[in-house]
């Protein structure tokens, strides 16, 4: 794997279909950074569920695009990070048994090394929610 910092970013719509477009970009360039296999298979997992928290929870205009950011930290560490237009920074919440949702954040906070989420910059309406994996 690549050790050098190096990021890349996508912006697609808040429509379910993005929530693949976004894993063959993770796909692709996890391949070029040369990340481990079940490094990728659970960033792949993870980026899924916040995406499609993305497309399902954010407040406003459909046309509001959702931001994909890929990392490579200077540790090595995968980063991650999704931007929707929501400001209502997600908690994780226990889902019951017979809860067909609600499980998404209790994997990022399982699977990751680390994960948070911060209101974005100045100028930028919402959120990022982000995860680190650390291959092994």
């Amino acid at each position: 794997m690549i050790t050098q910092p190096v990021d890349i970013e996508w912006m697609f719509p808040r429509h379910p279909r993005s929530v693949g477009h976004a894993r063959v970009q993770l796909l692709r360039q996890a391949y070029a950074w040369r990340v481990p296999d079940e490094t990728t298979e659970t960033a792949l997992l993870l980026l899924s569920e916040l995406v499609t928290n993305a497309c399902r929870h954010a407040r406003g205009p459909r046309d509001r695009l959702i931001g994909v950011r890929f990392a490579v930290t200077e540790c090595g560490a995968l980063r991650v990070e999704v931007a929707d237009a929501n400001p209502d920074l997600p908690e994780p919440r226990q889902a019951g048994p017979e809860d067909e949702g609600g499980r998404g954040l209790e994997l990022v906070e399982a699977l990751a090394a680390s994960w948070g989420a911060r209101p974005r910059g100045p100028g930028h309406v919402g959120k990022i929610v982000w995860f680190e994996l650390k291959p092994e």
